[in-house]
């Protein structure tokens, strides 16, 4: 049913695909289910219940909390506008995008540490306040597509609440209206860039073959506008933390440093300068670095062919950027992102200790450890590793709960594991 209402408009012929079922089932269903499952799983262990009597103001929560509470209130208006003007596709498709791009694979994944936290803090707590909201709010929002799965999430979420503060079924509760005082422009444009840069430093990663848990040294973003400037700053943290890189330098001035190409984008210019295109496109195969920093810096370009005033605005020239030996770089959106792929001895080391940790994670979870199970480590010596080990002791230890971590010589009941070029044994025993 979702996929059917979400691929194509009731009224529409639909070419209907088993695969598309699938697809549906694993990234919004399984999506949904697992942030579901993140959220219970933690909320257990902390005993966390809802009180909607005592929770923290949002203008007091951290600037994420307040950045998903903000689309979560435009995701309420797109939903109720689209139902109210018996438009059901617009709607899953927008509750689709909010669940896999914006609550699991930004919201949640940067807030992982918030809930790994031992005890419970404020800002754990208020981590449990959003999430649960944004959980509760999309089980009322998709029930008209979803039935069944709405209610299955809803009874889950509200079973702890006492009768007078739920209904028997989502199908009974009231979906409040949008709180449009939570919602900030402001912040939703910073994180949408931070999502942009994240998402091109991934596609740079890949274009390599460079794992996102190996750490790299540097990137650099131009901006050519103050105000681009104090946008980027202000994301800066949350962009290297997600793409695992050290630093980001904010290139000014790119004379020297990258060197861009331009050429007309005919779809836009086309229709307005049809019969000028050639001489516009030999125009702008002439300009210079500092024609270029300056059509991006204002936004517009001024040329004039054959006696006709051309105006060149923001869109009409599509812009790259040609890689620089030991970088990559790459240009979208107006936005460039030029990334250092150097990797040295120490970044080296950093990357397989994250790969060690995935691995001890993953022999955790097989063994049927709780989260917060304490463990002794042995780990068999092999080449590299001792060294990666070694340099990153704490971080291994701390990251997977490890009381103890030892390099031994020979491990014969540990379990293989084996990563890059690096094979060795693991065992683990519960303390």
């Amino acid at each position: 049913r979702w996929y059917m209402i979400t691929n194509a408009q009731p009224w529409d012929n639909l070419k209907f695909d088993l695969e598309g079922i699938a697809e549906v089932q694993r990234k919004f269903f399984g999506t949904l289910y697992n942030t579901y499952s993140f959220y219970a799983l933690y909320a257990n262990i902390d005993e966390f219940k809802w009180d909607s009597a005592n929770l923290t103001e949002v203008k007091d929560r951290p600037e994420l909390d307040r950045w998903i509470l903000s689309r979560l209130q435009v995701l309420k208006q797109t939903v109720r506008n689209s139902f109210n003007d018996y438009e059901p596709t617009r709607a899953g498709r927008a509750i689709s995008e909010f669940v896999d791009e914006e609550l699991s694979n930004w919201y949640v994944r940067l807030c992982r540490r918030r809930f790994w936290k031992g005890e419970m803090s404020t800002d754990k707590r208020m981590a449990y306040e959003t999430l649960y909201e944004c959980l509760y709010t999309i089980s009322q929002l998709m029930s008209p597509i979803a039935p069944f799965f709405a209610d299955w999430l809803y009874q889950n979420l509200t079973e702890h609440l006492p009768e007078g503060n739920k209904e028997k079924s989502v199908h009974l509760s009231y979906l409040a209206e949008a709180k449009t005082a939570l919602i900030d422009e402001h912040l939703n444009d910073r994180m949408e860039m931070a999502q942009q840069l994240s998402s091109m430093v991934f596609s740079l990663r890949k274009k390599e073959n460079i794992k996102v848990r190996q750490p790299l040294h540097k990137m650099m973003v131009p901006a050519l506008k103050p105000e681009t400037v104090e946008l980027i700053e202000s994301i800066q943290g949350i962009v290297l933390s997600e793409v695992n890189v050290k630093e980001l330098e904010i290139l000014t001035d790119v004379s020297g440093v990258l060197v861009k190409k331009a050429k007309p984008d005919f779809k836009k210019l086309g229709p307005r300068y049809g019969k000028l295109m050639k001489q516009i496109a030999g125009a702008v195969a002439q300009f210079d670095q500092e024609d270029i920093a300056r059509y991006e810096s204002q936004g517009v370009y001024s040329l004039e062919l054959n006696g006709e005033k051309v105006e060149l605005e923001g869109g009409d020239l599509e812009i790259s950027t040609e890689d620089i030996p030991g970088w990559l770089v790459m240009t979208e959106n107006g936005v460039t992102v030029a990334l250092d792929i150097t990797i040295s001895e120490e970044l080296r080391y950093e990357g397989i200790a994250r790969e060690l940790v995935n691995r001890i994670q993953n022999l955790r979870k097989d063994s049927g450890l709780e989260v917060t199970d304490r463990i002794e480590v042995q780990v068999q010596k092999s080449g590299i590793l001792e060294d990666a080990i070694i340099q990153n002791k704490n971080y291994i230890t701390s990251e997977t709960l490890a009381e103890k971590l030892e390099l031994v010589s020979d491990l014969r009941d540990g379990t293989e594991v084996e990563f890059d070029d690096v094979k060795t044994q693991i065992a683990l025993t519960k303390i």
